[in-house]
């Protein structure tokens, strides 16, 4: 056969793939089979960015559409035992198309711009989403003192009442139990759900929010959002700039307590993590602006540094990447109107131009910020060169990594499982490295305590081999968008040494890397305590011909507490065997393939909504030793040791 000729080959029809392989799913089932689709993950509540909270935040944003065209001045919200209840006092939906804006997919009232001008979202899917991923969902509406309530389990209808007289005030009232199926054994972390009603505060001036009793509102919009977020104006190079006009609002600093720069960006009041268009085009014109002030060719980098900032815009039809809305992709401010980059450049350039003009002290002190960013990065220069080098010599053959061969900034279907585990010691690390799935779990060795590095600059980092190699394992030195493990798991000794080595690796994120434990990269490693083990024969109420696991004859239980330890030996029976874990080393492979495996318990390293960074580094890690010490005997625990029951 000639190249250039096809040559067609009959090849058989699959016997599988016929009329009865195409199915037709109804709009609750879809979403159920397919709920990545609606709200990105399910999970169980340990993250925040879990399924149940985008429930929560589908729900809320209905309410606070509702307070943006002017109805409504307040929303309660109250979390009970898994169950949430929102009720909004804006117009409430008609009762007639109750049914339908909560059970129909794809109807609602934000298809155009006549009721609901700026909405956060206009497809018609968020209500029904959670309604279809509930197991109990109930929609009341009360509208001009008539009121009308549809209960559903799992999008399916299980009542629906008739128009009867109400003496409520308007609005709408929501209450949905997640369903189990979906989402495991939830459960709602409210520091979560704080910082998430925080934000609908600070974008919508003027509305009162209540979380299970308590209020929350903000007076003074971005400025005090920012201000929640770094702590202390005080540590700032100058005080927050705050600028708002139209639909368009900006509080922004330099931080002297980072080297990192951060953005909270909102579009519509929707919190957008991934930015998006309004974000790149603020960068931009703030750079510009400085270059203009100052008629200075600044390097961008200098200007970015330590920059931190809150941005929050609004326009009709917002388009996002993904029903999650985690990035804001609109170009236009209103169809055939100004572009997003024209209406932010031209505020930005105006407002913070004659802001610098006038504030001459805060001008200066900029300057300052950005020489010291500038001296810092040239200072680093060839540091951070010799690094790279020494880091590319071991790169093929570094003792302390034991590399995995998926990563997380890849596409494989598996990256979210991607693990690097930091041990203590070559024995740890043993154990860990025979048991791990090669695959998605990568090892980290250190030889020791690694450095406390509190109040050091970035350049220990370079200068220090074991910080500089786990810096480059993280592949993190650029940006942290290359990061390569999408979990840190530090995995120490359950004692004051291990303890002792958690504090100083934490420290190293926060110090360096913050961004690792904000968007909830970090964790520690839970591994047990005991093993309580007895014969199967002791066991009471043990029968043989029950017994499915014939090759062995006793039964083991693995503890993380006291009181774990005391269930196991009363579940177990007289005499069991007590194995008390002194380190990682002393658990053999075998063993420890179950605590690493599916099972793994982790505790995910945060920072409350009170913490300030450096406020809690100098507490544990400064030179404040006997603070320390008479905080640890003023708060010290003396447990008595109870006689076990026979």
């Amino acid at each position: 056969m000639e190249n250039n000729e096809l040559d067609f080959v009959n090849i058989p029809l699959s016997e599988d793939y016929n009329e009865e392989s195409i199915k037709h799913l109804e709009w609750a089932e879809h979403i159920r089979t397919r709920p990545g689709m609606y709200i990105g993950k399910a999970g169980d509540g340990s993250a925040h960015d879990d399924g149940i909270y985008i429930l929560l935040k589908e729900i809320i944003d209905n309410s606070i559409d509702e307070f943006v065209m002017g109805y409504g001045k307040s929303i309660e919200v109250s979390i009970i035992d898994g169950t949430v209840r929102v009720r909004d006092y804006g117009r409430g939906i008609p009762l007639g198309s109750l049914r339908d804006c909560v059970g129909q997919m794809n109807t609602g009232g934000k298809y155009d711009s006549k009721v609901f001008k700026k909405s956060v979202g206009l497809n018609g899917v968020g209500t029904k989403a959670v309604n279809a991923m509930s197991s109990h969902f109930k929609a009341q509406s009360y509208r001009d003192g008539k009121t009308k309530y549809v209960e559903y389990s799992k999008g399916n209808i299980v009542t629906e009442s008739e128009i009867i007289d109400s003496e409520e005030r308007n609005g709408t009232e929501m209450i949905f139990t997640p369903d189990r199926e979906l989402f495991g054994n939830y459960h709602y972390i409210m520091e979560y759900v704080e910082e998430m009603i925080w934000n609908y505060a600070f974008l919508n001036s003027g509305l009162a929010l209540y979380l299970n009793g308590q209020k929350f509102q903000a007076k003074n919009g971005l400025y005090d959002l920012l201000l929640r977020k770094i702590g202390k104006e005080e540590t700032c190079a100058y005080p927050v700039i705050h600028i708002k006009e139209g639909d368009f609002e900006c509080a922004f600093t330099h931080s002297n307590l980072t080297s990192n720069e951060e953005y909270f960006s909102f579009a519509n009041g929707q919190h957008n993590p991934l930015g998006g268009t309004h974000l790149n085009v603020f960068r931009e014109a703030i750079a510009k602006t400085i270059r203009e002030f100052y008629n200075k060719d600044y390097e961008i980098s200098d200007i970015r540094s330590s920059f931190v900032a809150a941005i929050s815009i609004k326009v009709m039809n917002p388009e996002y990447e993904g029903q999650t809305k985690t990035k804001f992709s609109s170009t236009m401010m209103e169809p055939d109107g100004m572009t997003i980059r024209a209406y932010i450049t031209d505020i930005i350039k105006r407002h913070f131009d004659k802001f610098l003009h006038i504030n001459s002290e805060v001008a200066e002190a900029l300057m300052r910020k950005i020489l010291q960013n500038e001296k810092e990065r040239k200072g680093m220069a060839n540091i951070k060169k010799l690094a790279k080098e020494s880091a590319k010599k071991v790169s093929l053959n570094n003792k302390k990594l034991r590399e995995c061969r998926i990563h997380y900034n890849t596409n494989h279907e598996k990256k979210l499982e991607t693990t690097l585990f930091i041990t203590e010691g070559d024995s740890a690390s043993g154990s860990i490295t025979k048991s791990r799935d090669a695959q998605t779990q990568a090892v980290f060795s250190l030889r020791g305590k690694p450095l406390n590095c509190l109040g050091l600059t970035k350049k220990v980092v370079y200068e220090n081999e074991e910080f500089n190699l786990l810096q480059a394992a993280l592949n993190i030195d650029e940006s942290i968008e290359n990061l390569r493990y999408n979990n840190i798991v530090i995995a120490t000794d359950a004692d004051v040494d291990g303890m002792h080595i958690r504090l100083l690796m934490i420290t190293f994120f926060l110090q360096f890397f913050p961004d690792l434990i904000k968007k909830g990269h970090v964790y520690i490693l839970q591994t047990p305590l005991f093993r309580v083990r007895n014969k199967k024969r002791a066991i009471k109420g043990y029968k043989k011909e029950d017994d499915t696991d014939r090759k062995s004859d006793s039964v083991t239980r693995y503890c993380y507490s006291e009181e774990e330890r005391l269930k196991a030996i009363s579940d177990l029976g007289p005499n069991p065997e007590i194995t008390r874990f002194k380190g990682l080393g002393e658990i053999s492979p075998d063993e420890f393939k179950h605590f690493i495996g599916k099972d793994m318990r982790l505790e995910r390293v945060t920072l409350s909504k009170n913490d300030t960074v450096m406020d809690l580094l100098e507490f544990y890690m400064g030179k404040n030793t006997m603070e320390r010490q008479n905080f640890i005997v003023d708060n010290l625990v003396v447990e008595e040791d109870k006689p076990e029951e026979e």
